[in-house]
């Protein structure tokens, strides 16, 4: 969902310059960002790092939008974005937080910048690349120059659409230059279920065209203290859409002082924890994904200053849940950070403003990520229905059956549960939650 500003800007654009009629005509439609000023600026009509921020009156035409020059952006049916795929097999590799630097703070990474920073000096990057000396080398806007390429129109899959750019602006986050190779890293510290290839592909063609070394585009995306690198490959130089995967490696820092989370912690909070009474206000949580929950906070504290509506919070965070996109993913997963009284509503100026508890804003004034983990598994258990259900996996040594879940959660006096089918979906959330609490300890 995007900015309702960019929604009615766009709107006009539409009509004032009958964009449709081109496009169909022409199949594309060249605007410049004089033409996108006069209602509002360029800047904020035209950056969309996901598909979920494109403005509808994009995507009900099927229609994406590339720079091509300094001034300059081609509208047409093309297919510009990249799935992200999430692999949990992977293992997570641990690295030793160094002890000598103090100016930057590991347990609260903030931006994408800091992630990269943190990555870089812990050696992170330097193993993944398996590069040696690695150096920061080039950053920041800069211009793309000259080239040109193909790129895949939208449902066709042998049809391209030829694309000439002419000096426009790219941004890279960081680049770090070796001795066989420069990395040219794109970073994100939010989750999302794909990414603009364009961020990887422009970068790619500048530093090809300009060094003899290999040029190797990586993805990072940082939360809840996992690095997660991605490096692709353009198996066609001049072929936008054969962007392709070729590793992945998830990385996290461990301070030698944390507590290390092992069956044991569990098994202890388990037996110690007081559970509470099962909330009145809110419903109880279909929201599978936990790690969104953690990024969904992530996300609030990193823009504390920042007004949340149910409305911005839809087009700056990607609630995308298997393929399916619409507010009710807003609500669910912000009323799963309210059930776990992590997250308040209040209502500000007639809009429902959320913000982070007192609660939430401890989980960021931790010492240590592990220490974080402990207090989200702590608000998880503190409600029966998952208590329980982990107490009887623990038990069995293997994963309880829906039906045995089911059963739990209907002696757990649950809020506005009463269908057999709603108790099955909600199963679903209880044993996602549980495995993840499992998926953060260290044998």
């Amino acid at each position: 969902m995007s900015d309702s500003k960019n929604e009615s800007a766009w709107e006009q654009l539409f009509e004032k310059y009958n964009i449709d009629d081109a496009i169909n005509r022409n199949n594309q439609y060249i605007i410049s960002s004089k033409d996108i000023n006069e209602f509002r600026e360029a800047r904020l009509m035209t950056k969309f790092d996901h598909h979920f921020q494109l403005p509808k009156v994009l995507s009900d035409r099927q229609l994406s939008i590339l720079p091509i020059s300094r001034g300059g952006y081609i509208l047409s049916k093309i297919e510009t974005f990249k799935n992200l795929i999430e692999s949990p097999e992977l293992d997570i590799i641990e690295f030793a937080i160094p002890s000598y630097i103090e100016s930057l703070d590991f347990s609260t990474i903030t931006s994408e910048a800091l992630a990269i920073n943190c990555a870089y000096v812990s050696q992170i990057i330097s193993d993944f690349t398996q590069d040696e000396n690695l150096v920061p080398t080039i950053s920041g806007r800069m211009s793309s120059q000259s080239f040109n390429f193909n790129i895949r129109q939208l449902g066709k899959e042998d049809s391209f659409l030829h694309v000439d750019v002419q000096n426009a602006q790219i941004e890279i986050d960081g680049g770090y230059e070796g001795v066989t190779s420069l990395n040219l890293i794109e970073a994100k510290n939010n989750l999302s279920s794909d990414f603009l290839i364009r961020q990887l592909y422009y970068p790619y063609r500048l530093w090809k065209n300009r060094i003899t070394k290999e040029v190797r585009p990586i993805f990072l995306t940082y939360t809840n203290g996992i690095f997660h690198l991605r490096e692709y490959q353009f198996t066609d130089l001049f072929n936008y859409n054969s962007i392709e995967l070729i590793k992945e490696r998830k990385y996290r820092l461990k301070d030698s002082s944390e507590q290390i989370l092992n069956i044991e912690t569990i098994k202890e909070i388990l037996k110690s924890i007081s559970i509470v009474e099962e909330p009145t206000n809110v419903p109880f949580p279909q929201a599978d994904s936990f790690e969104r929950i953690i990024n969904f906070c992530e996300i609030l504290y990193n823009n504390i200053d920042e007004e949340h509506t149910k409305e911005t919070l839809s087009c700056n965070y990607d609630f995308k849940e298997k393929d399916s996109l619409d507010m009710r993913q807003v609500d669910y997963y912000t009323n799963a950070a309210i059930y776990l009284n992590l997250v308040k509503k209040s209502e500000v100026n007639e809009k429902n403003i959320f913000e982070l508890t007192t609660m939430g804003l401890s989980l960021f004034e931790t010492k240590s990520i592990s220490e974080r983990q402990l207090k989200f598994i702590k608000s998880i258990l503190t409600h029966g229905a998952f208590n329980k259900t982990l107490s009887l996996y623990l038990r069995k040594t293997e994963e309880p059956t829906k039906d045995e879940i089911v059963e739990i959660m209907k002696a757990s006096n649950l809020y506005n549960v009463n269908s057999d089918s709603t108790f099955r979906r909600r199963a679903s959330t209880v044993l996602s939650w549980v495995n993840w609490i499992l998926g953060t300890i260290n044998e």
